[in-house]
């Protein structure tokens, strides 16, 4: 009979959004110290370089309307990992708790009997307004800051349209690529202005990082390009200054 899985046996880990600059010390820390790894499809080049060469890795990668790991396949490498006396890390691309599918691991671990914690990681949100040099809050303009999903389970995701259309409104909105145009239309009709800033941030503070600055009128020509994981920030415009994203580069690169 296999020995009980000891406290926190897994750690649920976030990466970031792709560089190692912001991965966290608790982060690498966990990673240093695990048996093995399972990690999203998004973890950066970056970060898994840190993992330790004797680290067993297990890839359980989810793309969009693409090839992806069953959830209960995920759920079940976890827990018998645990089971067999290993020190877990889940690793997951930005922040775990964000559109990252954690609640439904940690139900499994919790049936199973098995400790877990939580290492937060940078969300891409927090990372692309960096990027763009924005703040995602600001005086006089918008008290509140809205996380957003393009899509969920049901297809594409319902919001408060009317409450998003009002001007100075700032939104994150992950996934949101494919509906596009259904995002665009839903805010017009509840009377955005088409030309509310928006920028789509491509594959957030990799090397291969793309900035585009749109408006809600040309959002659909903005993310027609756009091949890696992005986010679109609405509301927020790239600083206008040419020399603002260079130093933004090296700066947090």
């Amino acid at each position: 009979m296999l020995e009980p899985a000891p406290p926190f046996a897994v750690q649920f880990v976030g990466a970031g959004p792709g560089a190692a600059a912001h991965l966290t010390l608790g982060a690498l820390k966990a990673l240093t110290e695990a048996d093995v790894v399972i990690l999203d499809r998004l973890v950066g080049a970056e970060v898994l370089a840190l993992i330790p060469a004797h680290v067993e890795r297990v890839d359980v990668g989810k793309e969009g309307f693409g090839p992806s790991t069953p959830q209960s396949t995920i759920c079940d490498l976890i827990v018998t990992h645990a089971r067999n006396g290993r020190r877990v890390v889940r690793l997951k691309g930005g922040d775990c708790g964000i559109f990252g599918r954690l609640d439904e691991e940690i139900e499994a671990l919790e049936a199973a009997g098995i400790g877990f914690a939580i290492v937060p990681g940078l969300t891409a949100a927090t990372v692309a307004a960096a990027r763009i040099g924005q703040s995602l809050t600001r005086r006089g303009r918008n008290a509140s800051l809205r996380i957003l999903t393009g899509h969920n389970m049901a297809g594409f995701a319902e919001q408060d349209w009317r409450g998003l259309a009002r001007a100075g409104e700032v939104a994150a909105i992950y996934m949101g690529k494919a509906s596009a145009r259904f995002i665009q239309g839903r805010l017009m009709m509840h009377g955005a202005a088409t030309d509310t800033p928006v920028t789509l941030v491509e594959n957030v503070s990799r090397d291969d990082e793309r900035v585009t600055g749109a408006t809600l009128a040309t959002l659909t020509q903005a993310v027609a390009g756009a091949t890696g994981p992005a986010i679109i920030l609405y509301g927020l415009a790239p600083r206008p200054a040419a020399a603002t994203l260079p130093q933004l580069k090296e700066a947090f690169a």
